[in-house]
Protein backbone atom coordinates (compact mmCIF):
# COMPACT_ATOMS: atom_id res chain seq x y z
CA UNK A 1 0.00 0.00 0.00
CA UNK A 2 1.12 3.26 -0.84
CA UNK A 3 3.11 5.21 2.49
CA UNK A 4 1.98 8.48 1.85
CA UNK A 5 4.30 12.00 3.26
CA UNK A 6 4.15 14.36 5.74
CA UNK A 7 3.21 16.78 2.44
CA UNK A 8 1.39 13.84 1.00
CA UNK A 9 -0.61 12.16 3.47
CA UNK A 10 -2.80 8.66 2.36
CA UNK A 11 -5.78 7.89 3.97
CA UNK A 12 -5.92 4.39 5.57
CA UNK A 13 -9.74 3.97 7.92
CA UNK A 14 -9.24 6.70 10.56
CA UNK A 15 -5.94 7.98 9.98
CA UNK A 16 -3.92 9.42 7.42
CA UNK A 17 -0.29 7.73 6.76
CA UNK A 18 2.69 9.97 6.66
CA UNK A 19 5.45 8.00 5.73
CA UNK A 20 7.48 4.16 6.46
CA UNK A 21 9.46 4.61 8.88
CA UNK A 22 10.44 0.97 9.88
CA UNK A 23 9.99 -2.55 8.18
CA UNK A 24 10.76 -5.94 9.61
CA UNK A 25 9.98 -9.37 9.08
CA UNK A 26 6.81 -8.79 11.04
CA UNK A 27 5.29 -6.02 9.97
CA UNK A 28 5.47 -2.55 8.31
CA UNK A 29 5.68 0.82 10.67
CA UNK A 30 4.50 4.16 9.30
CA UNK A 31 4.25 7.71 10.82
CA UNK A 32 0.27 8.24 10.83
CA UNK A 33 -1.78 10.58 11.98
CA UNK A 34 -5.48 10.73 13.44
CA UNK A 35 -8.30 12.51 10.74
CA UNK A 36 -9.97 14.16 14.05
CA UNK A 37 -6.75 14.91 15.89
CA UNK A 38 -3.68 17.14 15.51
CA UNK A 39 -1.06 14.06 17.12
CA UNK A 40 1.29 12.05 15.45
CA UNK A 41 0.76 7.82 16.31
CA UNK A 42 3.01 5.00 14.78
CA UNK A 43 1.12 2.45 12.81
CA UNK A 44 1.93 -1.06 12.73
CA UNK A 45 0.58 -3.54 9.93
CA UNK A 46 1.29 -7.00 9.93
CA UNK A 47 3.00 -8.30 6.53
CA UNK A 48 0.14 -9.64 4.57
CA UNK A 49 1.44 -13.43 4.10
CA UNK A 50 1.25 -13.22 7.76
CA UNK A 51 -2.07 -12.10 8.15
CA UNK A 52 -3.37 -15.69 5.51
CA UNK A 53 -2.50 -17.67 9.31
CA UNK A 54 -5.78 -17.89 11.56
CA UNK A 55 -3.59 -18.30 14.55
CA UNK A 56 -1.46 -15.64 14.00
CA UNK A 57 -4.27 -13.47 13.63
CA UNK A 58 -5.70 -14.41 17.07
CA UNK A 59 -2.54 -14.04 18.88
CA UNK A 60 -1.47 -10.58 16.86
CA UNK A 61 -4.81 -9.48 18.56
CA UNK A 62 -4.68 -11.14 21.99
CA UNK A 63 -1.54 -9.44 22.42
CA UNK A 64 -1.99 -6.25 21.02
CA UNK A 65 -4.88 -6.33 23.97
CA UNK A 66 -2.45 -7.22 26.20
CA UNK A 67 0.02 -4.86 25.44
CA UNK A 68 -2.92 -1.76 25.72
CA UNK A 69 -2.48 -2.89 29.90
CA UNK A 70 1.45 -2.33 29.93
CA UNK A 71 0.78 1.77 30.79
CA UNK A 72 4.43 2.43 31.97
CA UNK A 73 6.83 5.28 31.31
CA UNK A 74 9.39 2.94 30.01
CA UNK A 75 7.07 1.02 27.67
CA UNK A 76 5.61 2.47 24.56
CA UNK A 77 2.10 2.80 24.65
CA UNK A 78 -0.24 0.41 22.32
CA UNK A 79 -3.63 2.97 21.31
CA UNK A 80 -5.47 0.09 19.57
CA UNK A 81 -5.62 -2.85 17.70
CA UNK A 82 -7.78 -3.15 14.53
CA UNK A 83 -8.52 -4.11 10.91
CA UNK A 84 -8.88 -1.69 7.78
CA UNK A 85 -9.78 -3.54 4.51
CA UNK A 86 -8.29 -6.70 5.29
CA UNK A 87 -4.62 -5.91 7.02
CA UNK A 88 -4.54 -5.94 10.59
CA UNK A 89 -2.79 -3.25 12.65
CA UNK A 90 -1.37 -2.00 15.75
CA UNK A 91 -1.94 1.45 16.99
CA UNK A 92 0.82 3.32 19.32
CA UNK A 93 2.58 6.87 20.56
CA UNK A 94 4.95 7.69 18.19
CA UNK A 95 8.93 7.97 19.66
CA UNK A 96 10.42 10.45 18.05
CA UNK A 97 14.06 9.28 17.99
CA UNK A 98 16.16 6.13 17.68
CA UNK A 99 16.80 2.62 19.12
CA UNK A 100 19.60 1.49 20.83
CA UNK A 101 21.64 -0.14 18.20
CA UNK A 102 21.61 3.09 15.97
CA UNK A 103 22.84 5.31 18.80
CA UNK A 104 25.63 2.65 19.72
CA UNK A 105 26.70 2.49 15.86
CA UNK A 106 26.72 6.54 15.52
CA UNK A 107 28.68 5.83 18.45
CA UNK A 108 31.20 4.28 16.97
CA UNK A 109 31.83 5.93 13.97
CA UNK A 110 32.09 9.17 16.14
CA UNK A 111 34.50 6.81 18.34
CA UNK A 112 32.53 8.18 21.23
CA UNK A 113 31.14 5.79 23.69
CA UNK A 114 27.96 6.41 25.63
CA UNK A 115 28.78 8.41 28.65
CA UNK A 116 28.54 5.84 31.89
CA UNK A 117 26.09 7.63 33.69
CA UNK A 118 23.69 7.72 30.59
CA UNK A 119 24.35 4.06 30.04
CA UNK A 120 23.45 2.74 33.81
CA UNK A 121 20.46 5.49 33.65
CA UNK A 122 19.11 3.54 30.18
CA UNK A 123 20.00 0.34 31.54
CA UNK A 124 18.03 1.11 34.73
CA UNK A 125 14.75 2.87 32.99
CA UNK A 126 14.79 -0.87 30.69
CA UNK A 127 14.78 -2.69 34.04
CA UNK A 128 11.72 -0.99 35.24
CA UNK A 129 10.02 -1.61 32.79
CA UNK A 130 10.81 -5.15 32.34
CA UNK A 131 9.56 -5.34 35.79
CA UNK A 132 6.41 -3.49 35.50
CA UNK A 133 5.56 -5.94 32.51
CA UNK A 134 6.82 -9.62 34.48
CA UNK A 135 4.78 -8.50 37.70
CA UNK A 136 1.55 -7.31 35.91
CA UNK A 137 -1.91 -8.64 36.86
CA UNK A 138 -5.24 -9.30 34.85
CA UNK A 139 -8.63 -7.91 35.72
CA UNK A 140 -9.39 -10.78 37.99
CA UNK A 141 -6.25 -9.98 40.01
CA UNK A 142 -4.22 -13.35 38.74
CA UNK A 143 -0.36 -12.72 37.52
CA UNK A 144 -0.54 -12.40 33.79
CA UNK A 145 3.08 -13.66 33.95
CA UNK A 146 4.73 -12.08 30.80
CA UNK A 147 8.35 -12.43 29.75
CA UNK A 148 9.62 -10.40 26.89
CA UNK A 149 12.61 -13.23 25.73
CA UNK A 150 13.28 -10.62 22.54
CA UNK A 151 14.82 -7.97 24.74
CA UNK A 152 17.87 -6.04 22.51
CA UNK A 153 19.00 -2.76 21.66
CA UNK A 154 16.81 -2.60 18.76
CA UNK A 155 13.54 -2.74 21.11
CA UNK A 156 14.96 -0.08 22.94
CA UNK A 157 13.88 3.11 21.63
CA UNK A 158 15.63 6.19 23.06
CA UNK A 159 13.98 9.53 22.28
CA UNK A 160 15.24 13.01 21.51
CA UNK A 161 13.56 14.15 24.88
CA UNK A 162 15.57 11.84 26.66
CA UNK A 163 13.38 8.68 27.37
CA UNK A 164 13.79 5.40 27.52
CA UNK A 165 10.91 3.14 26.13
CA UNK A 166 10.85 -1.03 25.28
CA UNK A 167 9.13 -1.76 21.58
CA UNK A 168 6.86 -4.47 21.30
CA UNK A 169 6.53 -5.78 24.58
CA UNK A 170 3.33 -6.99 24.43
CA UNK A 171 3.04 -8.67 21.24
CA UNK A 172 6.76 -10.22 21.96
CA UNK A 173 5.70 -13.96 22.97
CA UNK A 174 3.31 -14.19 19.67
CA UNK A 175 5.70 -13.05 17.91
CA UNK A 176 8.86 -15.31 19.03
CA UNK A 177 6.48 -18.14 18.42
CA UNK A 178 6.67 -17.47 14.55
CA UNK A 179 9.87 -16.03 13.97
CA UNK A 180 11.66 -19.31 12.77
CA UNK A 181 8.90 -19.69 10.02
CA UNK A 182 9.83 -16.49 8.76
CA UNK A 183 13.67 -15.79 9.52
CA UNK A 184 13.84 -12.81 11.98
CA UNK A 185 14.97 -15.47 15.10
CA UNK A 186 18.58 -15.31 13.26
CA UNK A 187 20.50 -12.89 14.69
CA UNK A 188 19.06 -12.68 17.98
CA UNK A 189 20.66 -15.42 19.43
CA UNK A 190 23.56 -13.02 20.43
CA UNK A 191 20.74 -11.52 22.89
CA UNK A 192 19.43 -14.27 24.71
CA UNK A 193 19.78 -16.05 28.07
CA UNK A 194 21.58 -19.62 28.02
CA UNK A 195 18.56 -20.97 30.01
CA UNK A 196 16.93 -19.99 26.36
CA UNK A 197 19.43 -21.09 23.83
CA UNK A 198 18.92 -24.66 25.97
CA UNK A 199 15.04 -24.14 25.17
CA UNK A 200 14.36 -24.44 29.02
CA UNK A 201 11.36 -23.31 30.83
CA UNK A 202 11.94 -19.44 31.12
CA UNK A 203 11.07 -16.75 33.52
CA UNK A 204 11.90 -12.81 34.37
CA UNK A 205 15.51 -13.87 34.81
CA UNK A 206 15.63 -14.18 31.36
CA UNK A 207 15.01 -10.90 30.33
CA UNK A 208 17.30 -9.66 33.10
CA UNK A 209 20.00 -11.51 31.50
CA UNK A 210 19.14 -9.71 28.34
CA UNK A 211 19.21 -6.64 30.03
CA UNK A 212 22.67 -7.30 31.42
CA UNK A 213 23.61 -8.07 27.76
CA UNK A 214 22.55 -4.20 26.77
CA UNK A 215 24.24 -2.73 29.44
CA UNK A 216 27.53 -4.37 28.92
CA UNK A 217 27.64 -3.42 25.39
CA UNK A 218 26.78 0.24 26.28
CA UNK A 219 29.70 0.41 28.13
CA UNK A 220 31.79 -1.29 25.94
CA UNK A 221 31.40 -0.59 22.70
CA UNK A 222 32.12 -4.50 22.15
CA UNK A 223 29.71 -7.05 21.09
CA UNK A 224 28.89 -9.24 24.26
CA UNK A 225 28.81 -12.42 22.21
CA UNK A 226 29.75 -13.56 18.55
CA UNK A 227 30.52 -16.41 16.94
CA UNK A 228 31.47 -17.16 13.37
CA UNK A 229 28.42 -19.63 13.00
CA UNK A 230 25.24 -19.64 14.66
CA UNK A 231 26.27 -23.32 16.42
CA UNK A 232 29.65 -21.36 17.75
CA UNK A 233 27.43 -18.18 19.13
CA UNK A 234 24.89 -20.73 20.72
CA UNK A 235 28.18 -22.51 22.74
CA UNK A 236 29.22 -19.15 23.77
CA UNK A 237 25.70 -18.11 25.01
CA UNK A 238 25.66 -21.64 26.66
CA UNK A 239 29.08 -20.90 28.23
CA UNK A 240 28.31 -17.18 29.68
CA UNK A 241 31.93 -16.68 30.03
CA UNK A 242 31.98 -12.39 30.88
CA UNK A 243 34.60 -10.32 31.19
CA UNK A 244 34.28 -7.34 33.32
CA UNK A 245 33.27 -3.85 31.12
CA UNK A 246 35.98 -2.48 32.76
CA UNK A 247 38.56 -4.67 30.77
CA UNK A 248 37.20 -2.34 27.81
CA UNK A 249 36.57 0.71 29.63
CA UNK A 250 38.40 2.31 31.99
CA UNK A 251 35.72 4.64 33.11
CA UNK A 252 33.49 1.82 34.47
CA UNK A 253 33.54 1.50 38.53
CA UNK A 254 34.24 -1.98 40.74
CA UNK A 255 30.24 -1.95 42.00
CA UNK A 256 29.31 -0.99 38.31
CA UNK A 257 31.24 -4.51 37.20
CA UNK A 258 29.75 -6.15 40.12
CA UNK A 259 26.22 -5.36 38.93
CA UNK A 260 27.30 -5.92 35.39
CA UNK A 261 28.68 -9.62 36.31
CA UNK A 262 25.07 -10.29 38.39
CA UNK A 263 22.79 -9.52 35.91
CA UNK A 264 24.68 -12.04 33.24
CA UNK A 265 25.33 -15.16 35.53
CA UNK A 266 24.75 -18.07 33.62
CA UNK A 267 23.29 -19.77 36.63
CA UNK A 268 19.66 -18.35 37.88
CA UNK A 269 20.18 -18.86 40.89
CA UNK A 270 23.46 -16.50 40.93
CA UNK A 271 21.42 -14.07 38.52
CA UNK A 272 19.09 -10.82 40.03
CA UNK A 273 16.34 -12.48 40.73
CA UNK A 274 14.01 -9.67 39.28
CA UNK A 275 14.23 -6.64 37.16
CA UNK A 276 13.47 -4.62 40.11
CA UNK A 277 16.14 -5.62 42.04
CA UNK A 278 18.93 -4.54 38.94
CA UNK A 279 17.06 -1.76 39.08
CA UNK A 280 17.26 -0.59 42.14
CA UNK A 281 21.17 -1.23 42.58
CA UNK A 282 21.35 0.63 38.85
CA UNK A 283 19.34 3.79 40.36
CA UNK A 284 21.55 3.78 43.62
CA UNK A 285 24.73 4.23 41.09
CA UNK A 286 23.18 6.71 38.98
CA UNK A 287 22.71 8.78 42.35
CA UNK A 288 26.53 9.21 42.82
CA UNK A 289 27.26 10.25 39.60
CA UNK A 290 24.60 13.27 39.93
CA UNK A 291 23.19 12.20 36.70
CA UNK A 292 20.52 14.86 35.68
CA UNK A 293 18.07 12.55 32.72
CA UNK A 294 18.31 16.11 30.68
CA UNK A 295 21.90 15.09 29.93
CA UNK A 296 20.11 12.16 28.11
CA UNK A 297 17.98 14.59 25.84
CA UNK A 298 21.34 16.79 25.54
CA UNK A 299 23.09 13.82 24.15
CA UNK A 300 20.64 12.51 21.95
CA UNK A 301 20.01 15.85 20.10
CA UNK A 302 23.93 16.55 19.87
CA UNK A 303 24.37 12.69 18.55
CA UNK A 304 21.57 13.53 16.06
CA UNK A 305 21.98 16.86 15.47
CA UNK A 306 20.93 16.40 11.57
CA UNK A 307 18.12 14.10 12.65
CA UNK A 308 16.67 15.79 14.72
CA UNK A 309 15.93 19.10 12.97
CA UNK A 310 14.49 17.19 10.16
CA UNK A 311 12.13 15.29 12.74
CA UNK A 312 11.08 18.80 13.91
CA UNK A 313 10.28 19.77 10.13
CA UNK A 314 8.32 16.79 9.33
CA UNK A 315 6.55 16.91 12.62
CA UNK A 316 5.55 20.53 11.88
CA UNK A 317 4.12 19.31 8.02
CA UNK A 318 2.59 16.53 9.42
CA UNK A 319 0.71 18.24 12.47
CA UNK A 320 -0.15 20.52 9.03
CA UNK A 321 0.66 23.85 11.22
CA UNK A 322 -0.61 27.55 9.77
CA UNK A 323 1.73 29.21 7.83
CA UNK A 324 2.79 32.02 10.27
CA UNK A 325 1.71 30.37 13.03
CA UNK A 326 4.22 30.33 16.60
CA UNK A 327 4.47 26.12 16.03
CA UNK A 328 5.36 24.24 19.20
CA UNK A 329 6.35 21.18 18.66
CA UNK A 330 5.89 17.16 21.56
CA UNK A 331 8.52 14.80 19.55
CA UNK A 332 8.62 12.11 21.62
CA UNK A 333 4.71 12.12 23.39
CA UNK A 334 2.12 13.78 22.05
CA UNK A 335 -0.99 12.37 24.37
CA UNK A 336 1.35 13.88 27.32
CA UNK A 337 3.87 16.48 25.76
CA UNK A 338 6.71 18.58 27.12
CA UNK A 339 6.08 21.61 24.48
CA UNK A 340 8.97 22.94 23.51
CA UNK A 341 9.67 26.56 20.60
CA UNK A 342 11.08 25.31 17.18
CA UNK A 343 13.74 27.30 16.80
CA UNK A 344 13.81 29.02 13.54
CA UNK A 345 17.13 27.94 11.58
CA UNK A 346 17.71 24.37 13.06
CA UNK A 347 18.06 23.21 16.87
CA UNK A 348 20.47 24.84 18.76
CA UNK A 349 23.78 23.35 19.33
CA UNK A 350 25.49 22.95 22.47
CA UNK A 351 28.86 21.16 23.50
CA UNK A 352 28.54 17.34 22.97
CA UNK A 353 28.32 15.12 26.40
CA UNK A 354 29.58 12.03 25.21
CA UNK A 355 33.38 11.66 25.89
CA UNK A 356 35.49 11.06 22.35
CA UNK A 357 38.00 7.95 23.30
CA UNK A 358 41.13 9.57 24.29
CA UNK A 359 42.70 6.43 25.62
CA UNK A 360 45.06 4.47 22.60
CA UNK A 361 43.64 1.33 24.07
CA UNK A 362 39.83 1.93 24.04
CA UNK A 363 40.57 4.18 20.49
CA UNK A 364 42.13 0.43 18.79
CA UNK A 365 38.50 -0.89 20.51
CA UNK A 366 36.59 1.30 18.28
CA UNK A 367 39.06 1.48 15.48
CA UNK A 368 38.61 -2.74 14.98
CA UNK A 369 34.69 -2.15 15.15
CA UNK A 370 35.01 -0.20 12.06
CA UNK A 371 32.54 2.55 10.21
CA UNK A 372 29.88 2.11 7.94
CA UNK A 373 27.58 4.39 5.73
CA UNK A 374 23.99 4.97 6.67
CA UNK A 375 20.74 4.94 4.96
CA UNK A 376 18.35 7.97 5.95
CA UNK A 377 14.90 5.84 6.01
CA UNK A 378 17.12 2.22 7.71
CA UNK A 379 14.37 1.11 9.34
CA UNK A 380 14.64 -0.50 12.97
CA UNK A 381 15.12 -3.54 12.06
CA UNK A 382 18.59 -4.32 11.09
CA UNK A 383 18.36 -7.89 9.99
CA UNK A 384 17.30 -6.75 6.51
CA UNK A 385 19.59 -4.17 5.75
CA UNK A 386 21.58 -3.52 2.59
CA UNK A 387 25.73 -4.64 2.03
CA UNK A 388 27.56 -1.89 1.16
CA UNK A 389 28.86 -0.82 -2.59
CA UNK A 390 32.41 -1.30 -1.00
CA UNK A 391 33.24 -5.02 0.32
CA UNK A 392 36.85 -4.03 1.37
CA UNK A 393 35.38 -0.78 3.72
CA UNK A 394 36.03 -1.96 6.92
CA UNK A 395 32.70 -2.28 9.72
CA UNK A 396 31.97 -3.01 13.33
CA UNK A 397 29.33 -4.78 14.43
CA UNK A 398 26.50 -2.19 14.47
CA UNK A 399 27.75 -0.45 11.39
CA UNK A 400 27.88 -4.14 9.47
CA UNK A 401 23.79 -3.89 10.79
CA UNK A 402 23.34 -0.85 9.41
CA UNK A 403 24.97 -0.62 5.79
CA UNK A 404 24.08 1.27 2.33
CA UNK A 405 21.47 0.00 0.23
CA UNK A 406 23.18 -0.95 -3.12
Amino acid sequence: MSPGAPTDPVPFGKYYLLGLIARGGMAEVYRARPKDEKRLLALKVMRPQLAREARFIDMFHREGKLAMLLDNRCIVNTVEVGQYEGKYYITMEYIGGRDLTQVLRRCQETQQRIPVPHAVYIAARIAEGLHFAHTLVGPDGRPLNIVNRDVSPSNVRMSYDGEVKLLDFGIAQALMKFTSEIGILKGKFSYMSPEQIRGMPLDARTDVFSAGIILHEMLTTEKLFRGDTEFALMEKVRKAEVPPPSNFNRRVTPELDAISLKALARDVADRYQNAQQLAADLDALIAGYRFDPKELRQFMRQLFRKEYAKELEDTEVSLEAEPGASITLSISNTTNPRMQTVPPSGPQTSPPLATPVTDPAQRDTMQGLGRAGSSPNQGTNPEHSQPDDDPDKPRGFWGSLFRKRK
